[in-house]
């Protein structure tokens, strides 16, 4: 095809897209006259009841005679207390995710034995197939690591004598061995990326089993494999906080509707990767440090309240930033005043920071939390509440842990996989019907015009 060839195909293809577009355009007043409810969200935020779940909690308000009530925020496993589970793990200084993992697939917290019995379960499954490595990673690596983390996944299909199986042996088995095998392609996959794309050196080293899962990715992804307790703690409860959200976040979501149809264990858990791929989802602490190269830039006295809220109003109204008027990091769909997982990480992130390069950092991201709401209530006479989520703090924890950008989405699937196969089987015994909601057409009937007549 030459070059005017190219030119037309790339002419028709245009008016075939802008012809889809015309024709796929909804006006948004119909969205209310059929009282369909977008993105699955009431009017007040809060979600559709879709579902009934013994897995995870998120509390964030309490509903009184049909108003919406702000209460501190609290994320529950399995009728545990997030902040107790990190609590009782720092306090016993062991690491605390592989008991999550336990809690959340098995619905009990674990005497010390069967919590030493699973850890060592976790890491030996930890392995990768023979040449898996060099066969599905290295021959076709991916410039974004999620992708190659999905394709990995659903190749681990035919690695699986009985792929099929879905008696609730096999599928607690296939469970431990993704949860298990995910952190070990993340850091293949990443390697593949630094030399294919980077043009950097690839280093790949042996799995060492004696260590725990959050050790076990830093001393994989350092090249000198060198790591300090209280940064291998510090990823460890980054691990536990990420490990499971609720039933409808779209993740979650994604992983129960793809289950409701009997699929594979793989397929089910390389569509939640999928999803939490979205930037709308998955990819936030990303646009949080974005976010904060442009204040760092933009802001010339940290320290000043009055500069730095002009700014911030400058982010609200398109003119700063990426022009999106958000201010990452702030607000959620369900915490309030408190979103639990923010106020762990960021003490103890804070004190792994004290008198280091990233101290400043933080606490610009603390003035940012703390004046927004003003901010938003002075800009936009908004008065609900809104508070700092996890990501406003996870991305600047991930680089003070030398962790490169392409790997912050994929560490949060590496923890949400535990949740993601709690979710699934829960599904598999309880469902029993497909999820199949229901679309209005609002299309009008229409005479077939014959092809010699168009």
């Amino acid at each position: 095809m030459d070059k005017l060839d190219q030119l037309k195909s790339t002419d028709r293809l245009r008016h075939m897209c802008e012809d889809f577009c015309h024709n796929s355009v909804i006006d948004a007043a119909l969205y209310n006259k059929y009282g369909v409810k977008r993105g699955l969200r009431n009017s007040d935020g809060s979600g559709v009841l879709a579902g009934i779940t013994n897995v995870c909690c998120v509390h964030g308000y309490v509903m009184s005679e049909g108003e919406k009530n702000p209460i501190e925020g609290d994320l529950i496993y399995r009728g545990y207390s997030i902040s107790d589970l990190v609590s009782g793990a720092l306090n016993d200084r062991r690491y605390g995710y592989e008991e999550v993992a336990y809690l959340l697939l098995f619905g009990v917290l674990p005497n010390e034995h069967e919590l030493s019995s699973f850890a060592r379960l976790i890491a030996e499954y930890r392995e990768l197939p023979r040449y898996f490595s060099e066969d599905v990673i290295m021959r076709n690596p991916s410039p974004n690591i999620m992708n190659k983390m999905q394709q990995a996944v659903l190749t681990l299909y035919s690695y699986d004598s009985d792929p099929e199986d879905k008696s609730a042996e096999s599928e607690m088995l296939k469970a431990i061995s993704v949860i298990s095998k995910l952190p070990a392609i993340m850091v293949a996959s990443y390697q593949a990326l630094r030399r294919f794309y980077h043009n950097d050196t690839m280093v790949m080293h042996q799995i060492n089993k004696d260590e725990s899962l959050a050790e076990s990715i830093l001393s994989t992804l350092r090249d000198d494999r060198a790591y300090t307790a209280d940064e291998a703690k510090l990823l460890d409860i980054c691990l536990m906080l990420h490990a499971e959200h609720g039933g409808g976040n779209n993740s979650t979501f994604t992983c129960r509707t793809v289950s409701s149809s009997g699929t594979d264990a793989y397929s089910a858990y390389a569509a939640a990767i999928g999803s939490l791929k979205g930037p709308r989802h998955g990819g936030a602490n990303i646009k949080v440090m974005e976010m904060l190269e442009h204040v760092k830039t933009g802001v010339k006295d940290w320290n000043d309240d009055e500069e730095l809220s002009a700014y911030l109003i400058k982010l609200l109204r398109k003119e700063a930033g990426d022009k999106s008027g958000l201010i990452y990091g702030m607000g959620h769909a369900v915490y309030t005043l408190s979103d639990p997982r923010a106020v762990i990480l960021k003490s103890n992130a804070m004190k792994l920071a004290e008198g280091t390069e990233f101290e400043r950092e933080f606490k610009l991201l603390d003035s940012i939390e703390r004046l927004t709401p003003g901010v938003f209530k002075s800009e936009r006479g908004d008065i609900k509440n809104i508070c700092a989520n996890v990501d406003m703090y996870s991305g600047l924890v991930y680089k003070m842990l030398k962790i490169p950008v392409e790997m912050y989405t994929a560490l949060f699937a590496c923890a949400r996989m535990a949740g993601w196969c709690a979710h699934r089987m829960e599904e598999m015994i309880n469902g029993k019907r497909i999820i199949r909601p229901a679309y209005k057409a609002i299309n009008l009937n229409k005479e077939y015009i014959p092809i010699d007549k168009r």
